[in-house]
C-alpha cells in the first residue's frame, strides 16, 4: 500500500460476525483537520468502524492506515499512544472527582502505577488543563465535582478528557444523545473549534446537527459506503432518502 497524505485511511476493511459481514470492503479516507460525520440506519456498521479503528474489534481483511502507521497490528493501547482517541456513547468519567482532577488524571505524562502515586502537579499540566476546560466550556466548572454536572456537561468533560492527551484524530459516537437544544448548539461550536488543528469523526443521528458540523458526511448502509459529500448533496441522493424513509 502507498504511503498518503490522509490522516486515516481505510482500504478494503471487511469485519464478519458468524458470516455477517458488518463491514463490507470498506475504503475511507479522511483528511488532516476535517470533520467528517458518519451517518447510516441502526446495523449499518457504523460503530463497528470506530471498533476497529481503535483496536477494540479485529478486522478479517484490509487496512487501516493512520499517518501511514497500519494499525491493524496494534493494541488498543498502542493505537490510543499512536493519537487516536475515542469517546463512547456513554461518559467514563470519575464522578466523585471534580472537573479539575478529571482533566489532570487524563495528562499522558509517565502514567505508571508510581507514577500516578508520585505524580506532581507541574505548571505544564495545570496550563493544559485550564487550557482544554475553556475549550470544552467547563471553566466555571473546574472545582465542581464531575457528578453534579449537565448530561451535556460531563459528555463535554469526557471529550476534554481526550483533548488533554492531545489526539490528531479524535472519534465522537453519538457525542448530543441527551443533550437540550441549547447543549447541541455549544457542542457544534465546541467540535468546530477542536477540528482546527486535529480531525474529527463523528458518528450521529441527529441530522439538524449533522448539517452545523459536518465538512464532509458518509452514508453507511449494510457495512458499505451508500454516498459521500456534503449535507446537501446527501440530502438529494435518492439512494439515501429509500434508505431512510424505507425505516
Amino acid at each position: 500500500m502507498s504511503n498518503t497524505d490522509f490522516v486515516l485511511a481505510l482500504e478494503d476493511l471487511t469485519v464478519s460476525f458468524d458470516g455477517f459481514k458488518a463491514v463490507d470492503a470498506l475504503t475511507l479516507y479522511i483528511d488532516k483537520n476535517e470533520l467528517r460525520v458518519v451517518i447510516g440506519p441502526n446495523g449499518a456498521g457504523k460503530t463497528t468502524v470506530l471498533d476497529l479503528i481503535c483496536g477494540k474489534t479485529k478486522s478479517s481483511s484490509g487496512s487501516i492506515k493512520f499517518k501511514n502507521q497500519e494499525l491493524t497490528m496494534l493494541s488498543e493501547h498502542e493505537i490510543v499512544r499512536a493519537g487516536v482517541g475515542r469517546k463512547f456513547q456513554t461518559p467514563s468519567i470519575y464522578e466523585n472527582l471534580s472537573v479539575y482532577q478529571n482533566l489532570e488524571l487524563s495528562y499522558p505524562v509517565g502514567r505508571s502505577v508510581w507514577g500516578s502515586l508520585t505524580f506532581k502537579r507541574t505548571a505544564a499540566v495545570s496550563e493544559q488543563v485550564n487550557k482544554i476546560a475553556a475549550e470544552v466550556l467547563l471553566t466555571e466548572q473546574l472545582h465542581m465535582e464531575a457528578a453534579l454536572l449537565s448530561h451535556g456537561q460531563k459528555q463535554w468533560l469526557e471529550i476534554g478528557m481526550l483533548l488533554m492527551q492531545d489526539p490528531e484524530l479524535l472519534m465522537l459516537d453519538e457525542p448530543v444523545a441527551g443533550m437540550s437544544v441549547k447543549e447541541r448548539d455549544q457542542t457544534a461550536e465546541l467540535l468546530k473549534r477542536i477540528c482546527q488543528n486535529r480531525s474529527v469523526l463523528v458518528i450521529e443521528h441527529d441530522m439538524e446537527f449533522v448539517k452545523k458540523i459536518a465538512h464532509k458526511v458518509t452514508v453507511l448502509h449494510q457495512g458499505k459506503i451508500l454516498a459521500e459529500g456534503s449535507m446537501e448533496h446527501i440530502q438529494a441522493d435518492e439512494k439515501v432518502i429509500e434508505v431512510y424513509l424505507g425505516h
